[in-house]
């Protein structure tokens, strides 16, 4: 047997923060080391923080990320064991994202990027270029003050793996797992048995299973030990990198970290023994033929040893069940980790919600009264870290901290129902009771006056006083009504985040969180610059149907049971009066479903469809319940509404990022914001398909009336009916 300890980690690193980022790095280190690990890897870039972005264009970045390197080469921190660090490298005139792979002082080889991730939420082409030469390791001379202080001049730089005396260890950098022809593919055939996969890889809804189905492929049928190492938290923008360190043998899960943390290092270690990898290859034939006749990759020869022969004092690693979150869980402790981080950075003391009532404010409650609990666990666990940021947040003197996750939450949150005229009772109370179940402090604030003084000067200024429409009003006045209530809330809202920690004796400034939904963004149905717009947004890129079912979750597990209440209630802006006969709803003034909606933008973004192409796809799937001219006029009143809205998402406030078809217009859904709002071109063609299908159906319920009385000429029943339906829109 070749017994083998190794080691992976989730870390909590901040962009550009370099002392944060050397002492996770170190703290990862001695907790290997002290776990008896030979190999360790941190996450991609972890010297820099993954973050970055166009910090990574500053000659500084590289030059700082080397001073770190070079003062981990100068401790003990890699003696006896492999350690692998992500930073970027300038090469001659162009700069790579690199794996520096370390041992006893040294640096053994930098391996950089050949695949980068340039789509979605990733711009990696941008600061980075691919490494391309695949067939040679080339030289790479070391700067100055690292070559002096390490005593070694230059060093193999390129693709290749290391060969130690007992196996063989290669890096596979986060992307290029995900390509046609993933690097471990050939690498295997050269006998590479240990995988080393460092990683920056958000968190999205549903999106795990993919990347541990990846790590598991690839090991499945050519062997070998995959070690994945991840980010986890917030490094200063819009993701969240959910972690999920994790090391798998031969197909099999042996270890696995956390997906949400509030933990700055989390250290994931197994036992194995690479005598199975080499069992399992020697077993496969067409590994074996393969093998045989492999391309070569190159090598650099380390003389060390790192396994070690039988023993009982060394227990194998057993394959574990993978640990999956619900949707519901993951919108739970997702955006409160985020939060968390965000608060503690910012140098803020608080949040302050605007809180109406109403689903979408009520699940950003929830999550921060979520993001309490979290805390006060942690803190009971012996983090010291969360300790000592909570103590300095909720301002506790004299040796305490937080115990309870209400009494936490009142000295941190506030919460405002801001009502006018138009506004329910129902709402009123629900919000009330809401607050009291997560323990914010709240304040229930009239704006009538505000508003009447407006509208008095609007009066003086053009001798016009606009009515709504349920009076009589035109359908601008009504808007214009509207969006006075909603511009108020959120002047007020930022506020009384500036003044009132000044009322109540606290230093700094609260954080104004907004809570409009991705649904919302995406058909504009939310006001500019009213409660949606604030600092930070958690649920910004989560469905409604997404929140509703989170509500539902959150009643029973966090403990706040007004919830239930808020979920059933319908979805209203509460922004028209209210009447005998009138009641203003989210779906009828939107003219369109909130479960439309994520279909729509699911075709929008994630299958990339157009106008006609929605409409050709949405034959199908409603093509049962829905006529061809139904549907056209659905897909042109989404894009209608769409277009005309759009130029609100430059303005959006930045959003936790959760849902694959997120309008987020900052880096993730990059598109203009000034549309022709008829699309007169690709509405004449969903017009003319319209005509010809319509035109189709007509001859079909003529051959059906010929079949009905037995005079078709193929016989009865030969018509062209969808299998399974008597309906003939079914097949359309």
């Amino acid at each position: 047997m070749r017994l083998l300890k190794v080691a992976t980690c989730n870390l909590n690193q901040w962009a550009i923060d370099f002392d944060c980022n050397l002492k996770n790095i170190k703290e990862s280190i001695a907790k290997v080391k002290q776990a008896g690990a030979v190999i360790r890897i941190g996450p991609e870039l972890e010297i820099t923080g993954y973050g970055c972005e166009d910090h990574f264009l500053e000659l500084d970045t590289v030059t700082h990320a080397w001073e770190c390197l070079k003062d981990i080469l100068l401790g003990d921190w890699t003696d006896g064991i492999l350690c692998s660090f992500g930073m970027p490298v300038i090469r001659g005139s162009e700069r790579y994202n690199c794996q520096v792979l370390c041992m006893n002082r040294k640096i053994i080889m930098i391996r950089p990027k050949m695949w980068l991730a340039n789509d979605g939420n990733y711009r990696e082409l941008r600061w980075f270029t691919t490494w391309k030469q695949k067939d040679q390791l080339v030289e790479f001379l070391l700067p100055v003050e690292i070559s002096e202080a390490i005593s070694q001049t230059s060093v193999p730089f390129g693709y290749g793996y290391i060969q130690f005396l007992d196996t063989a260890i290669a890096c596979e950098v986060c992307e290029e797992l995900f390509t046609p022809i993933p690097p471990h593919t050939e690498l295997a055939l050269n006998g590479v048995e240990v995988f080393l996969n460092a990683s920056g890889s958000h968190h999205q809804l549903r999106k795990l299973d993919l990347r541990l189905q990846a790590f598991i492929g690839a090991t499945h049928t050519r062997g070998g030990v995959y070690m994945y190492s991840n980010h986890q938290g917030c490094d200063g923008g819009r993701l969240y990198y959910d972690g999920c360190s994790c090391i798998v043998v031969n197909g099999e899960l042996v270890a696995q970290g956390s997906q949400f943390s509030l933990k700055d290092v989390e250290v994931v270690i197994a036992q194995v023994d690479l005598d199975a990898v080499a069992s399992l290859r020697g077993s496969i034939s067409s590994f074996q033929e393969q093998a045989s006749c492999k391309t070569r990759v190159p090598s650099v020869a380390a003389p060390y040893i790192l396994c070690q022969p039988f023993n009982l004092q060394m227990s194998l690693s057993s394959p574990v069940k993978i640990n999956y979150h619900s949707p519901q869980e993951e919108i739970a402790f997702g955006p409160s980790c985020w939060l968390w981080d965000y608060l503690r950075r910012s140098g803020a003391s608080g949040f302050l919600l605007p809180l109406s009532g109403g689903a979408d404010s009520s699940s950003v409650a929830a999550i921060v009264g979520c993001m309490c609990q979290l805390v006060v666990k942690e803190i009971a666990n012996g983090d010291e870290q969360v300790q000592a940021d909570a103590i300095r947040i909720g301002r506790y003197t004299d040796g305490q901290f937080p115990v309870d996750s209400k009494e936490f939450a009142k000295r941190i949150f506030y919460t405002v129902y801001m009502g006018t005229e138009n506004s329910s009772d129902a709402t009123r109370k629900r919000a009330k009771l809401l607050a009291e179940e997560i323990g914010s402090w709240h304040l229930d604030v009239s704006i009538d006056g505000v508003i009447s003084a407006l509208l008095s000067l609007f009066q003086t200024l053009t001798g016009k006083q606009p009515r709504y429409k349920v009076d009589g009003g035109s359908n601008i006045e009504n808007l214009g009504l509207q969006n006075i209530q909603a511009r108020i809330r959120m002047v007020l809202a930022f506020m009384l985040a500036s003044l009132l920690p000044w009322v109540h004796n606290k230093p700094g400034f609260y954080l104004v969180l907004g809570s409009s939904n991705v649904d919302e963004g995406l058909r504009g149905y939310l006001t500019k610059y009213d409660c949606s717009s604030a600092d930070i947004n958690p649920i910004g890129s989560i469905s409604k149907q997404d929140l509703r079912a989170f509500l539902c979750w959150a009643a029973t597990h966090l403990g706040y049971p007004s919830l239930a209440v808020v979920e059933a209630a319908p979805p209203t802006a509460e922004l028209e009066p209210i009447r005998s006969n009138y009641s203003q709803l989210d779906e009828v003034d939107m003219g369109m479903t909130y479960e439309e909606l994520s279909v729509y933008g699911r075709l929008r973004k994630i299958f990339r469809c157009g106008p006609v192409s929605m409409f050709k796809n949405l034959c199908y799937r409603w093509g049962s319940i829905l006529t061809p001219s139904e549907v056209a006029e659905k897909v042109k009143h989404f894009f209608k509404y769409y277009s005309i809205n759009r130029h609100k998402m430059t303005v959006l406030t930045p959003s936790y990022h959760a849902e694959s078809y997120s309008p987020e217009d900052n880096r993730f859904d990059l598109r203009q914001f000034l549309y022709n709002a008829r699309w007169p071109y690709q509405f004449r063609k969903i017009d003319g398909l319209v005509q010809e299908l319509d035109g189709d159906k007509i001859a079909f319920k003529e051959l059906s009336e010929i079949e009905k009385l037995g005079a078709c000429p193929n016989g009865p029943g030969m018509g062209v009916v969808a299998a399974g339906s008597g309906d003939p829109k079914a097949g359309l």
